[in-house]
């Protein structure tokens, strides 16, 4: 099994590459905003033994350059179609977005679908994600609204290092503290970047334009899509253990899973999945849902 991890020149950025593996139907993996490639360890592991696995770092996020350049999903697409192109990958590739990565993987398919041989969004973020703007959701809503985001990364982008350091104190999960050390030491220095709140704010800034793009481009290919959901129930129970009121979880959360399951309208050929047991980042709850799905898509071309 190989694992290298390089710079590669894309649209004037250095930009951070992971590649394990060598064979089989190439995967490339999008992660969510502001998260860091190595938080996908378990996953990259178990499938690099049967494919060639490829992940990268957005400009701003690990030791990804980052410019003035506008953050967007179109901006994405084409980081990722050059990096294909750089990578000299030849054959229709297996998408997986998680997140604002499962926004960006809506637009590339749709941009180009003659690239991408099957998809799996996990826990994607919706094109219809402003709807969730018209919730009645005083607590939740109080510091997490976007621009309330974007205030505190334009904050941190100006800060330095050791600064943020003091300011996050970034610490570990119990299953962050189950990977190897250097890993564990990678995810550490990665929230401390203030490039990283740069490159946030200006994502934040036009996700919702975003949607509205993808949604109004042409139709989805017909291939093979599986779409995994959290587990509702279990993010309630884990927001009421916090003290946020119940029939507010419960509004956003069953409003999340209906813009989740609209997902599964892209094609014909498509599955919905509910990740048991599993919050928002299913890639450490449930990695082996994200495996199977991911391997159930190789199975129908190989």
């Amino acid at each position: 099994m190989s694992k290298i991890s390089q710079l590669l020149m894309i649209n004037q950025n250095k930009i951070e590459i992971l590649q394990k593996g060598q064979n089989g139907t190439p995967i490339i993996i999008l992660t969510g905003m502001g998260c860091s490639f190595d938080e996908w360890y378990e996953v990259t592991e178990s499938l690099s033994k049967t494919n060639r696995v490829i992940m990268f770092h957005r400009p701003g996020l690990g030791a990804s350059e980052i410019r003035n350049e506008v953050r967007n999903t179109q901006t994405v697409v084409n980081e990722v179609n050059e990096m294909i192109h750089l990578l000299k990958l030849s054959e229709p590739v297996v998408l997986v977005g998680h997140s604002y990565g499962g926004l960006c993987v809506q637009h590339f398919v749709k941009k180009h679908p003659e690239k991408v041989a099957g998809i799996v969004l996990v826990d994607s973020t919706s094109v219809d994600l402003k709807v969730l703007d018209d919730l009645n959701l005083p607590v939740l809503n109080e510091g997490a609204t976007d621009e309330f985001w974007m205030e505190k990364c334009r904050s941190y982008s100006q800060m330095k290092r050791e600064e943020l350091r003091e300011v996050i104190n970034p610490t570990l999960t119990k299953k962050q503290k189950l990977l190897p050390n250097d890993i564990q030491k990678r995810i550490m220095n990665f929230q401390i970047n203030p490039s990283l709140y740069k490159a946030m704010y200006s994502e934040i800034s036009n996700w919702k334009r975003d949607g509205d793009i993808i949604k109004n481009l042409v139709v989805y290919p017909d291939i093979p899509l599986i779409v995994i959901s959290r587990d509702k129930e279990h993010n309630i129970k884990l927001g009421t253990m916090e003290g946020l009121p119940e029939w507010e979880l419960r509004l956003f959360e069953e409003k999340w899973q209906e813009l989740i399951m609209n997902q599964v309208n892209l094609t014909s050929n498509s599955k919905f999945i509910i990740a048991q047991g599993a919050s928002h980042s299913i890639h450490f709850d449930r990695p082996d849902i994200i495996v199977q799905s991911i391997n159930k898509i190789n199975s129908f071309f190989n």
